[in-house]
């Protein structure tokens, strides 16, 4: 494993948003869901595509804090723009399981 320093670190932008709508992804190679996710006032409503559908269902999703990525360019998925990456972590057969922090906090709020 490459070491990386603290300045490395401090360049990925992690924040919290909430999702506010979410759609199946029909048109996407793999099983996915589109998201929409508000992260405040300083930076609004993101959307991105996530693989997740072995964990969640797109009505489920409405309301959760989840951890993104905000800072990474812009990626066209089919005929959608994803605009943020969606965190989570692989269960034991490699399906994803959203981050999110373990009490509400501020939507925007960054990683430290």
């Amino acid at each position: 494993m490459d070491n990386i320093s603290f300045d490395d670190f401090l360049r990925v932008d992690v924040r919290v948003g909430r999702v506010t709508r979410a759609e199946p992804f029909p048109e996407a190679r793999k099983p996915a869901i589109k998201l929409w996710i508000d992260f405040g006032p300083e930076l609004g409503e993101k959307k991105t595509s996530a693989q997740i559908t072995v964990h969640y269902t797109p009505e489920a999703l409405i309301g959760r804090q989840v951890l993104a990525v905000v800072n990474f360019p812009p990626r066209q998925i089919g005929k959608f723009m994803s605009e943020v990456l969606v965190l989570g972590l692989p269960d034991e057969n490699g399906a994803v399981v959203l981050i999110g922090p373990g009490h509400e906090v501020p939507l925007g709020g960054r990683l430290h």
